[in-house]
């Protein structure tokens, strides 16, 4: 049986975090369009995107490779939100329930992250160690990929 996105807690909450995110950023000045706007909703939309396409790999180390994806564009999203409470777009209050939905999704993730890693979630081979070594081979990917490219 093949683990479906759809079903994944974390996948809905991070459905949910890009509404919010449209929402929020809807109310943003029409000169950050291209500034801030379009980079949270960017990083809001890679979120459930990136544990879609994992999902649908066929090994937990795929999967969690692009967890730990979607996990790096959630703390580039929260990075975001900090700065536009620091340049007075939105204030402290109204960065809370974007902020509390950040917090759920993260926690979801590192959840499911874990369970990969532990080798709980059925459907998917290769289980990786822990999450330090999920990491430790994204990161080794990375720059393999990048040492053996030629531009």
């Amino acid at each position: 049986m093949q683990l479906s996105h759809h079903d994944l807690d974390v996948w809905k909450a991070a459905v949910d975090l890009v509404q919010g995110v449209y929402e929020l950023t809807a109310r943003f000045p029409t000169e950050e369009k291209y500034g801030l706007t379009n980079q949270m909703r960017r990083a809001a939309v890679s979120i459930p995107s990136n544990i879609a396409e994992g999902a649908a790999r066929v090994s937990r180390r795929e999967f969690a490779h692009y967890l730990v994806v979607a996990r790096g564009s959630l703390a580039e999203l929260e990075t975001q939100v900090r700065i536009t409470v620091s340049l007075g777009l939105l204030s402290a209050a109204e960065s809370r329930p974007i902020n509390e939905a950040i917090e759920r999704t993260f926690s979801l993730l590192s959840g499911l992250l874990r369970a990969i890693s532990g080798g709980r979630v059925s459907g998917v081979s290769e289980e990786p160690a822990d999450e330090a070594e999920v990491t430790y081979q994204f990161l080794s990917a990375n720059q393999e990929e990048e040492g053996s490219t030629t531009e």
